[in-house]
C-alpha cells in the first residue's frame, strides 16, 4: 500500500500575519521544520473549535475573526501520510508564547531562512504573498 491509498490526516491551522510576517512554529519531535500553529480535530469537533483549542494549547491565544483562507493537500512531514490542511486567516488576542509540544516560534515572510513544511512553503506562503499579506522575500 502506498501513502496515496491512505486516508488523509486532517489538520486545522491558523495563518496569523502581523507586519508582513507569518507566525510559524516547530515541534519538539522535529524542531528544524516549521508549520502553521494548529492541529488535528478531536472527535466531533468542528474546524473553528479545533482552531480555538489548538491555539490556546500551543500559544495561549484566542483566534479573532477567523476566516477561511483555503484547503490544501500535501504529505505530513512527520507522519509521512497524506495531509488535508484547512487554514484560517486570523488575528490573535495577545502575545503568543510556545507551549505544549512546541519547540520554537518564529515570524517569517516565507524566505529561505527557515525549513517550512512543504504545504506551507509551496501553497500557503505564495497565496498570502500574492494577496499582499506577506512582505516580498
Amino acid at each position: 500500500m502506498t501513502y496515496e491509498d491512505e486516508e488523509p490526516m486532517t489538520v486545522v491551522a491558523a495563518a496569523i500575519v502581523q507586519r508582513g510576517r507569518l507566525l510559524v512554529v516547530s515541534k519538539k519531535a522535529a524542531p528544524e521544520v516549521f508549520y502553521l500553529p494548529g492541529g488535528k480535530p478531536d472527535p466531533g469537533e468542528g474546524p473553528l473549535e479545533t482552531l480555538a483549542r489548538e491555539l490556546d494549547e500551543e500559544l495561549g491565544v484566542t483566534p479573532l475573526e477567523p476566516r477561511l483562507l483555503g484547503e490544501f493537500e500535501g504529505v505530513a512531514v512527520l507522519e509521512r501520510v497524506p495531509l488535508r490542511l484547512t487554514v484560517f486567516r486570523a488575528r490573535i488576542d495577545g502575545e503568543p508564547r510556545p507551549a505544549a509540544e512546541l519547540a520554537h516560534m518564529r515570524w517569517t515572510a516565507g524566505e529561505g531562512d527557515l525549513r517550512l513544511a512543504s504545504a506551507i512553503r509551496n501553497q500557503v506562503v505564495p497565496l498570502l504573498r500574492s494577496g499582499g499579506a506577506l512582505a516580498a522575500a
